[in-house]
């Protein structure tokens, strides 16, 4: 028998969420263009907001080894036990004043989010939800809770962090290698960045922002690649 070379990168690709998915056929291109995860709003005052039984059919369109998030914003607890019930979901996301023991009290893993502005301590604000699956960073709006479009201060991001970093918040095709480059996160999040109109995707934008991540991915990977590797890394991102 002969023997091979196997050559290991030393960095994890980025993963690619599209959120706020309102369309079926808009799941489906998101699947089909390669990303990991779709997000499902469930926050009345978003213009991305849907119901139980719209989301349950956004959620058929994607097929298998694609995750189904639901979004909320303070819920009660009912409402999100309910949702459960008829929308097949593999990921909680959290994005409001929600305790740990709220997030974590319905068997399935969860990403709490943070509106980042200057001053704020994100590694304070994040230490009780150590049992999240991630940490999403987002823009500060006041009174308004993701989906702004607009981009916040990289640079407060910090360097090191005990759970794998989501990056959202005015992200485009056309800031994506910025973005893989400066932050290095597990993965990233896009909604406004994919849309033709307000909370109405767009399947040509979901195409080049998921090319653009994973042509940044590439350039990353590169200088890695040049020479054999015989054990993975980590992400940078997590301690």
């Amino acid at each position: 028998m002969g023997s091979s070379l196997v050559r290991v990168s030393l960095f994890m690709r980025t993963r690619i969420k599209i959120c706020g998915i309102t369309r079926p056929e808009h799941a489906a291109a998101a699947a089909a263009a390669g990303a990991d995860a779709i997000g499902l709003v469930f926050y009345p005052p978003s213009p991305r907001c849907v119901d139980a039984a719209r989301a349950a059919d956004i959620a058929a369109a994607v097929g298998p080894f694609v995750s189904r998030v639901a979004v909320f914003v303070n819920p009660g607890r009912a409402e999100v036990a309910a949702l459960i019930e008829r929308v097949p979901l593999e990921l909680l996301q959290f994005h409001g004043e929600e305790t740990p023991e709220f997030c974590a009290g319905f068997g399935l893993p969860y990403l709490k989010a943070a509106r980042v502005v200057p001053g704020f301590d994100l590694l304070e604000y994040f230490a009780p939800f150590v049992g999240a699956a991630g940490w999403l960073l987002d823009a500060f709006r006041e009174r308004e809770y993701g989906g702004t479009g607009e981009r916040f201060d990289w640079s407060l991001i910090p360097e090191r962090a005990a759970r794998p970093l989501v990056l959202s918040g005015g992200l485009t095709a056309d800031n994506a290698a910025e973005a893989v480059k400066r932050v290095r996160p597990w993965a990233v999040d896009v909604s406004t960045g994919v849309e033709s109109s307000r909370g109405v995707k767009d399947e040509r934008l979901i195409r080049r922002f998921v090319e653009a991540i994973r042509q940044a991915d590439e350039i990353r990977a590169e200088p890695r690649q040049r020479g054999a590797v015989h054990a993975p890394g980590k992400s940078h991102a997590v301690e």
